[in-house]
């Protein structure tokens, strides 16, 4: 289970050549790790997200970033937070993420989600589709997925896929967890209790009490135990040890961002931006809501080894 995992999703950095991406990289999931991370992610996306930059800044395919990491590291288990399930068909995902867990000796999870970001499908040509649909292929995915991963022979003759006596050998190492990210309390929940060993929330702090409440009804309907499932959400944080530093490391990554005041401004407003009370206090209020662990995330200085260091013990704090 993740009790504090550590997500990159950030590949632009002050002072670092597209060629250098790879090594910042290496070294802030080994630096994760030192720090007490027990999991290490990156985001599945072509395009960096609205909010963080722009689209053409670069953007690693993550299941190859995924392998290259197993090799630099030891303990922490890796994954994606989360696969958009529409850019891989599902007999694919299941082997990728079986090889994942052979090269990083049993440490893969499988973190999964419909599917969100429209520009990137349009602009790459993968198919986006409506709401519904994503959500139907997601369902019908984990359906060939979960067996394949289990090592059972699959058939399925879908609307979206099929398969025929699908089979997947070698045998995953370990017993790879599934994670669905989100937090439709109709749909996505609904998967969570039938497919999932984890759930990382998508929502505001307030609003976990009631979708940890649509959670544990949907597993009484469909006679799952509540607490097999792991519950987390990935906070988006900015801290250093004094507001003033924490000021320069925006003023920083906004140079080669390009960020105005309003998008600072914008950027303050949704991380949770502050020095170590401040950003304890916030984290210790979501983890009183219920959750049974977090990830956490550092868009604006996470290059910066020393404030994953720092978020590390704030955390760690946080959860006792």
């Amino acid at each position: 289970m993740t009790r504090l995992g550590y997500q990159i999703p950030n590949f632009t950095y002050p002072d670092s050549r597209p060629d250098q991406i790879f090594d910042r990289v290496i070294a802030q999931a080994k630096a994760a790790e030192t720090a007490g991370y027990d999991r290490v992610m990156v985001m599945d996306h072509f395009y960096q997200l609205p909010g963080i930059g722009a689209p053409e800044e670069p953007m690693l395919e993550c299941y190859t970033m995924l392998s290259a990491i197993a090799q630099h590291t030891s303990n922490v288990r890796l994954s994606a937070l989360v696969t958009g399930n529409t850019y891989r068909n599902p007999a694919l995902l299941a082997k990728t993420i079986t090889t994942l867990d052979h090269v990083s000796a049993g440490r893969a999870t499988l973190g999964i989600g419909c599917g969100w970001f429209e520009k990137e499908h349009t602009d790459l040509g993968f198919e986006f589709g409506t709401f519904g649909e994503r959500f139907e292929k997601l369902d019908e995915a984990l359906q060939i997925i979960g067996p394949m991963l289990r090592c059972e022979p699959v058939t399925l003759k879908g609307k979206y896929y099929s398969v025929e006596n699908a089979v997947n050998s070698p045998a995953p190492i370990s017993k790879i967890p599934i994670m669905i990210g989100g937090g439709g309390e109709k749909k996505t929940l609904r998967m969570v209790a039938q497919y999932a060993d984890e759930s990382n929330l998508i929502c505001e702090t307030d609003e976990i009490p009631r979708k940890l409440e649509a959670l544990a009804g949907h597993c009484e309907r469909l006679g799952r135990d509540r607490s097999e499932i792991t519950v987390t959400k990935l906070m988006m944080v900015a801290v250093a040890p004094t507001m003033e530093e924490l000021e320069a490391d925006m003023d920083a990554i906004g140079k080669i961002k390009g960020w105005n005041d309003a998008i600072k401004g914008m950027l303050k407003d949704r991380l949770i931006y502050g020095d170590p009370d401040t950003v304890g206090e916030k984290l210790s209020d979501a983890v009183s809501k219920g959750l049974d662990g977090i990830t956490v995330d550092l868009p604006v200085n996470g290059h910066n080894l020393e404030r994953i260091e720092l978020l590390g013990e704030i955390s760690r704090k946080v959860l006792g």
